[in-house]
């Protein structure tokens, strides 16, 4: 029988964002159920916690850090700017007193290491002051920690400036970044898809520079990082991984298969699912832009309305009950479409991925709304946002060629993909590739590497 003292947990810092707080818990999950350790415990900024409702999972702890942010406790997630400076200036604090109680003489359980979210690099320098070992976590694509990666290169090539912008004579927001050996050049991406040039401020473009290059030098300490991923991601990816670091994908283990563990930040509407129940099999075109996405111009929102009801398709949109997100919206839209579409504030995406009544998805582009997407099948129709959006899509269209993009949200081109992805011959190899995609990453290779990397950080873990 294994000592009470010698009782292994694991601390997980995520980012304050469903995006990056659901995987980990699936990860700490994961490590538990497999008897890797004992228990794990989630430590998130309270007012995370407090959107969080009651998570119970045996073994696993979601503990709330106080902030010091300002809440007033709405539906509505908060955004970067309103918890940054917290995260550097309050919560260390939190955090090592924390870490202080958990390791302290007469614990039955032995901190073994803490995984850290890469976002939330101000907790690296904390965990070194409690003596602990580190492991990272990327809760996105490798490519775009490659061009986070790549930024002191590229600055110290004079390719782009501390503020953020492109030096013209070296280079141009147009031109692929292929060109500088960052990412494959099939994928087409431009330096103006990177996610610190994604502004339409030159404030905001050079303090997001600030913010990544703030992880990259945080992180060069880090030698092994779990990648919320598709191993090798397409391609000859793997060429362009960071030199001397570990990195372990392990994406296809991460994608939620059962529902009763399932955890949302936000309340969903389960009336998607009868509703869905009443349409034939491939029919549907579900819409959604994610949880954290800002808002998109109402002009934009009324060309979008406009595109899915010329469509012809029954469709579910899940759209922000907020005015910033449906101001746009046509008047009486609601009525006019009646039971043909059906407008949610939240919906429970995986379920509805799953459903046989969907036959595409309209996304943003966020990694782990793509990776749901791969998992059921469903093909896509990308519409990138902001971040690392662009560089997702990029992989979904040009690389792994399971979904179109969506160049604007005119209603023409709006009504045009939908009919391409659900009518037209494209849809049909999109389908052929996404459910050939599919098959790797739950029983095919990508998961057999899945499963073989987190071996390797377990075993490593046990040993330390």
């Amino acid at each position: 029988m294994t000592s009470k003292l010698t009782q292994r947990t694991v601390i997980f810092v995520p980012f304050p964002g469903q995006g990056h707080i659901i995987p980990m818990l699936r990860l700490a999950r994961i490590l538990v159920d497999r008897g890797d350790i004992s228990a794990a415990t989630v430590a998130v900024p309270d007012f995370m916690h407090r959107r969080m409702g009651q998570h119970s999972v045996p073994g696993v702890s979601l503990v709330s850090i106080p902030s010091g942010v300002q809440d007033n406790g709405g539906d509505e997630p908060l955004g970067p700017p309103s918890f940054l400076h917290a995260l550097e200036n309050h919560m260390p604090a939190q955090l090592e007193a924390l870490l202080t109680a958990q390791c302290s003489t007469g614990t039955r359980r032995v901190v073994s290491c803490l995984v850290i979210d890469l976002l939330a690099s101000w907790a690296i320098p904390v965990a070194a002051r409690c003596g602990l070992p580190v492991v990272g976590f990327w809760p996105a694509m490798l490519a775009s920690y490659r061009t986070a990666a790549a930024i002191p290169e590229l600055m110290a090539k004079g390719l782009i400036s501390e503020s953020g912008t492109i030096d013209g004579a070296h280079c141009n927001i147009h031109q692929n970044i292929a060109d500088f050996q960052i990412l494959p050049a099939k994928l087409n991406l431009r330096f103006k898809d990177l996610p610190w040039l994604i502004s339409n401020s030159a404030v905001s473009q050079k303090s997001r520079l600030a913010f990544w290059l703030q992880i990259v030098n945080r992180a060069k300490g880090i030698t092994s990082i779990l990648v919320n991923s598709i191993p090798s991601e397409g391609g000859d990816s793997d060429l362009y991984d960071p030199k001397g670091q570990e990195i372990l994908p392990i994406g296809p283990l991460l994608l939620n298969d059962d529902s009763k563990k399932a955890t949302a930040v936000w309340q969903t509407d389960r009336t998607c699912i009868d509703w869905l129940d009443k349409h034939n099999v491939g029919s549907v075109v579900y819409v959604s832009f994610g949880s954290w996405a800002a808002p998109i111009e109402p002009e934009k929102i009324g060309e979008f309305a406009h595109g899915l009801e010329a469509s012809g398709q029954p469709f579910l949109w899940a759209l922000k009950d907020h005015p910033s997100w449906r101001a746009g919206l046509p008047d009486r839209y609601i009525e006019k479409i009646g039971s043909r579409g059906k407008i949610v504030s939240w919906a429970p995406q995986d379920d509805i991925l799953k459903h046989k009544a969907v036959g595409c998805y309209i996304t943003h582009c966020g990694w782990n709304s793509a990776l749901e997407a791969v998992r059921h099948g469903v093909r896509m129709i990308c519409y990138p946002i902001s971040s690392d959006h662009f560089i997702n899509c990029a992989y979904i269209v040009n690389m792994l060629e399971i979904g179109i993009l969506l160049v604007s949200s005119d209603r023409r081109n709006v009504k045009d993909c939908i009919e391409r992805v659900i009518k037209g011959k494209e849809g049909k190899h999109l389908q052929k590739m996404v459910n050939k995609l599919r098959e790797t990453i739950t029983v095919g290779e990508a998961m057999r590497v899945a499963k073989r990397n987190l071996g390797l950080f377990t075993g490593r873990m046990k040993n330390n």
